[in-house]
């Protein structure tokens, strides 16, 4: 027997308590005669335990997964590892006072699939730099067996680099797409410091009469069933049957492994097809159109784009999700209820159901958003009420089972969302259809002035405005991805943009239209190539938007123009001094004439 002391580029990795056998020597196996003592253990914290990880293509073919911790360290750790003092979670996220506090990094990754077990997958451990943020960091690297061996780097064996500052992400590279793996991560303390052990949760009880009332209490209201039970129905004739969805990253399935099977927005839509359909689901069709980091404002602008597809597709359910992104929406409300009237007022008189989905902290907009259903009388479910009051028990599932990370569902969490969803289609189909629809002629909760919102970009930009480019000629390829319906590796979004490359240090966007509201998409960046840009309203400064605020690659729709009554106007994007050479990509436009 040996012990296998492995070398990398950037530092020494060892496996931990793990003995390689030869082939030769695995045909006599004897102890040794004079055992060692075992190795101490010192005291580690869990930053990921026993997750589900698995790899889709990204933009350039690499099959790639990320855990993401920027401002999420601390709570990350308090969610897999429990009660841990402060002053020690504090320590966690800057590498200065990381490199105080861990002894070293252990990480094992176990493929599902035992056939899967001989491959190995590249991780990196990456710290965001102060001057460039994805380039002047640390990044710790080391390739994985997919045995679940655990692999330890020593933080000594990486030398001191003035430009680490917050960590970033765990980042992944599989030899093969959507093969799941099971990932643990600690960090091992050094002297001086102790934590309490972790406690192993017990297995999920799906099969209880627990969950079935924990399931139950999910249920916020039918509402008026006349729409739903006419969806139901026209199902169960054997009738062409479209069911959509919309919403943030919960919707587009992060958390979920593999995220186009087992996100809750697929495995409802399979409940509805075997609860309805007489042709095994051939019938019913399903539209996926979530957004990850991005609220109802956004959403009601891309609506007729990625749900109806400009008009190919006339949804007869849609299942809207945003309680937990609409932090995001500068109107608190009044998008949401624009988007949900949007969708209502369509000729064929779609079914809209509210999903409020839930944030590790027990965080959602429910109070916000539960009212606009309560008006105009739609079936709601609540996820926070199904699972917050019974987290303080554990008798069903743990918080650390039912999240991925502290924002998304693990599987078994979208799972729960899932069922949710198809206990309300059951107790729509079990009561008697309304004696008539819904009246969508009400004094609105908040307003519904963007309910018809039109999108335009580069492609079609020429219907809603005379534009001239002038230094934003150039086409951004490097945007926000996301997984519609059933696809795997994504689908860039806005891909028709106008960007500033800051080749032109006069560079200048200007749009003359007539409008009522305006709202500008642009693309935020963690990029320090980006810069502020400055936007003008008939020779105003009406709002600079700087792309690094939020420090992510993703699409932020902002209102520029806000008016009761159409008007011309003159809109100009221009970089904001001191930006001159920087980039700045405009995604699109949202606008009601």
């Amino acid at each position: 027997m040996r012990y296998n002391n492995s070398c990398c580029a950037k530092g020494n990795f060892y496996f931990a308590d793990t003995m390689i056998v030869t082939e030769k020597e695995s045909m006599i196996m004897r102890g040794p005669v004079a055992p060692k003592d075992p190795v101490e253990k010192r005291p580690c914290l869990y930053v990921v335990l026993d997750k589900i990880i698995s790899g889709n293509k990204d933009a350039q073919g690499v099959i790639r997964d990320y855990i993401f911790l920027e401002g999420r360290m601390e709570d990350q750790v308090r969610f897999t590892s429990g009660d841990i003092d402060e002053e020690i979670v504090k320590m966690l996220p800057k590498m200065e006072t990381f490199r105080k506090l861990v002894h070293s990094v252990g990480v094992s990754i176990k493929a599902e699939d035992s056939q899967d077990r001989q491959k190995e997958v590249e991780f990196q451990f990456q710290c965001y730099g102060k001057t460039d943020k994805y380039r002047t960091g640390t990044v710790m690297e080391m390739t994985l067996p997919c045995t679940g061996e655990e692999m330890v780097y020593l933080m000594d064996d990486y030398p001191v680099n003035e430009e680490d500052d917050e960590f970033g992400s765990f980042n992944f590279v599989f030899p093969d797409e959507n093969k799941n793996m099971i990932l643990t991560v600690k960090f091992y303390l050094n002297d001086g410091y102790e934590v309490p052990e972790i406690e192993v949760d017990p297995p999920v009880r799906f099969d209880t009469e627990d969950y079935q009332k924990m399931i139950a209490a999910s249920l916020v209201s039918t509402g008026n069933n006349y729409r739903l039970k006419k969806v139901i129905e026209k199902c169960k004739r054997g009738e062409d049957v479209t069911i959509a969805y919309i919403g943030g990253s919960i919707t587009q399935g992060a958390g979920a492994k593999p995220i186009h099977t087992l996100c809750y927005a697929y495995r409802s839509y399979e409940a509805f097809c075997q609860m309805f359909s007489p042709n095994n689901g051939d019938n019913v069709h399903y539209v996926k159109a979530g957004v990850g980091g991005t609220p109802s404002e956004f959403g009601m602008i891309r609506y007729d784009r990625e749900v109806t597809r400009d008009g190919e597709i006339m949804p007869d359910l849609l299942i809207i999700e945003f309680a937990v992104n609409d932090e995001g929406d500068e109107t608190e409300g009044v998008c949401f209820e624009s988007l949900m009237m949007k969708a209502l007022q369509a000729e064929n008189q779609p079914a809209v159901l509210l999903n409020f989905a839930v944030f590790m902290n027990d965080y959602n907009l429910q109070e916000r958003l539960q009212p606009i259903g309560e008006r105009y009388e739609l079936p709601m479910v609540s996820v926070k009420d199904a699972v917050v009051p019974q987290f303080e028990k554990n008798n069903v599932i743990t918080k650390r089972q039912f999240f991925y990370d502290i924002y998304h569902p693990t599987n078994d969490g979208h799972r729960i969302m899932a069922d949710c969803i198809a206990h309300l289609f059951a107790a729509v189909d079990k009561e008697e259809m309304a004696a008539e629809d819904i009246i969508l002629d009400k004094e609105p909760v908040y307003d519904i002035r963007f309910k018809d919102v039109e999108c335009f970009d580069r492609t079609n930009a020429g219907q809603y405005a005379v534009v001239t480019q002038n230094g934003f000629d150039a086409k951004d390829t490097e945007l926000q991805y996301v997984e519609r319906d059933m696809d795997l590796n994504g689908t860039a979004e806005f891909a028709e943009n106008w960007m500033n490359d800051g080749a032109s240090a006069d560079a200048e966007f200007k749009l003359n239209l007539t409008c009522r509201n305006l709202l500008v998409i642009a693309k935020d960046s963690g990029d320090s190539h980006f810069g502020k840009a400055d936007i003008f309203v008939d020779g105003k400064v009406v709002k600079t938007i700087n792309p690094l605020d939020n420090g992510w690659n993703h699409c932020n729709a902002q209102i520029i123009i806000d008016e009761e009554k159409s008007a011309e106007h003159e809109v100009i994007i221009r970089m904001a001094e001191g930006c001159e050479e920087k980039k700045f990509t405009i995604l699109g436009f949202g606008v009601t004439k």
